[in-house]
């Protein structure tokens, strides 16, 4: 069993390998990870280490227990069909279209759905 201390340390070190990932893959475009790596004084090989490490760390704080979801009713006198779209929202995967022939009460119905979805 590891010491508190020794936990702490790796979450630490966790959190830094994280951020590190995150400006390697929000790197230049056309950069590649070996001179992104060598632009940041750090071998290859480590960089992959601590990116499955990192990963591994996230499943292991994946919740098992399926996510709640409901399905919301939609009366069927609010749905149109879908025209050229005036407005696309995007939140997370979900993709929301909106053009002028959609009710108000449809998308204030979708908006407060999108709204509970995490």
């Amino acid at each position: 069993m590891r010491s508190v201390t020794s936990s702490v340390a790796r979450n630490y070190r966790l959190q830094e390998w994280a951020t590190q990932i995150r400006e390697c893959q929000n790197r230049i475009p056309g950069t590649s990870v070996k001179e992104w790596c060598e632009q940041h004084e750090l071998n290859v090989a480590n960089y992959y280490y601590r990116l499955r490490e990192v990963r591994k760390a996230c499943l292991q704080n994946i919740s098992e227990e399926p996510i709640a979801q409901s399905i919301v009713p939609v009366p069927s006198n609010l749905i149109t069909s879908r025209t050229s779209s005036a407005v696309e929202i995007t939140i997370g995967k979900l993709q929301i279209a909106v053009s002028d022939a959609t009710s108000p009460e449809l998308l204030k119905m979708v908006l407060q759905v999108a709204a509970d979805v995490k």
